[in-house]
């Protein structure tokens, strides 16, 4: 079998191409095969953090004040001087296809009867707009399989600037033994590497370099799919007022809910995602986990240099296990300095509701009707 350098410049012209628009590191990756090509790697044990894991801290953990309170008032009122100001923007997870779902780009999968998830971010963002008296800009960050579609689907809405597209990068599919994988039609198997892509992505699109320069200060980052993590001037002002680099949104656990919880990693407050913690640590007692929105100094994500940490992730393609390489986004909070903001997750001032298949959409569905109705973006 040929090296990993060499089956990649054997590619065909089409997929290299298609790779360097994307900024596929072959260096980098041909570094992350070779670990696979000495023999079976356990990779539990290499994903798991080197250190000592402890549950947060008193204080690490704080409570979003109840609205209309008079703290949440003045919170709120800091959250709209910066928004009209246009100091904050709106980066959204779009890259994803709705493979539950019959594989489609899940941006454009109905929400509501009539109304895609685009359509709801984008009446959002409109019924912001009248609130506040500017655009707040929405980013979207896509990936092959939704940059075309995205594009197409707003059209001249995009400016680049209010309203904007950017691609993450790609990668390739290895096999166990760190060779491309080829799937039965002999073509290589690409894939996003994750949503740990962001601070590059936007570095490159040059998107947060203009924002800072004309005096961007925050940046929040929403999955898609979570049309309650809307654009919340009082978590705005929260955020502003720690004066904090990264504000990392928890969530009550519910019944078996697993996924990224808060930790004191070596004294440091960060977020793990479970497979990442140590032998002996039970996460069952961190009663709240991450939602994925966060909330970034803008200068600092701008600025931020840290050597990603690759997983690497066992899936199957027809049927044949192959591994591929992701980094995740809450990595930055080993980095930079982040607290840990608990929000609601029930009623119409919920900011966590997911829908990953069909099941969870129609449940969710009057849940979803009823936040955009109370938010000013009635379906």
């Amino acid at each position: 079998m040929a090296s990993i350098k060499e089956q990649l410049e054997q590619l065909p012209p089409g997929m290299k191409q298609l790779l360097e628009r994307h900024h596929f590191d072959p260096t980098r990756f041909e570094r992350l095969a070779a670990r696979l090509a000495n023999g079976p790697v356990d990779h539990a044990a290499e994903n798991r953090v080197r250190g000592r894991v402890e549950p947060p801290q008193a204080g690490d953990v704080s409570d979003l004040p109840e609205p209309g309170s008079p703290e949440s008032q003045r919170l709120e009122a800091l959250g709209l001087a910066a928004l009209a100001s246009g100091r904050c923007a709106l980066v959204v997870l779009a890259g994803g296809m709705a493979t539950r779902m019959g594989g489609v780009v899940k941006a454009l999968v109905e929400a509501v009867p009539g109304r895609t998830f685009l359509d709801l971010r984008l009446a959002e963002m409109d019924a912001l707009e009248k609130r506040v008296g500017r655009r707040v800009p929405l980013w979207l960050m896509s990936s092959h399989a939704t940059d075309a579609a995205l594009r197409e689907a707003l059209g001249d809405r995009i400016d680049g600037e209010h309203v904007a597209v950017f691609p993450q990068s790609l990668s390739l599919r290895v096999t166990p033994e760190g060779d491309l994988f080829h799937d039965s039609a002999g073509k290589v198997s690409e894939h996003a590497p994750g949503h740990g892509d962001l601070p590059d992505a936007l570095r490159e699109s040059g998107l947060l370099a203009r924002f800072t320069e004309h005096g961007g200060r925050m940046l929040m980052m929403a999955n898609l799919d979570n049309l309650g993590a809307r654009v919340d001037p009082a978590v705005i002002g929260w955020h502003l007022d720690q004066k904090t680099q990264v504000t990392c949104e928890v969530v009550d656990k519910v019944g078996s809910d697993r996924g990224g919880i808060p930790v004191r990693l070596d004294d440091r407050p960060v977020v793990l995602e479970e497979f990442r913690l140590p032998e002996g640590f039970d996460p069952s007692q961190v009663r709240v986990f991450n939602t994925n929105t966060f909330h970034f100094d803008a200068r600092a994500l701008k600025d931020l240099d840290m050597d990603w940490t690759f997983f690497a992730v066992t899936k199957r393609v027809e049927g044949q296990p192959v591994i591929q390489f992701e980094r995740l986004v809450g990595e930055v909070t080993s980095h930079l300095e982040t607290r840990f903001l608990r929000v609601s997750r029930q009623g119409e001032s919920s900011r966590f509701l997911p829908v990953k298949d069909p099941a969870e959409l129609e449940a969710r569905r009057p849940e979803i009707e009823a936040v955009a109705r109370a938010r000013g973006f009635s379906t």
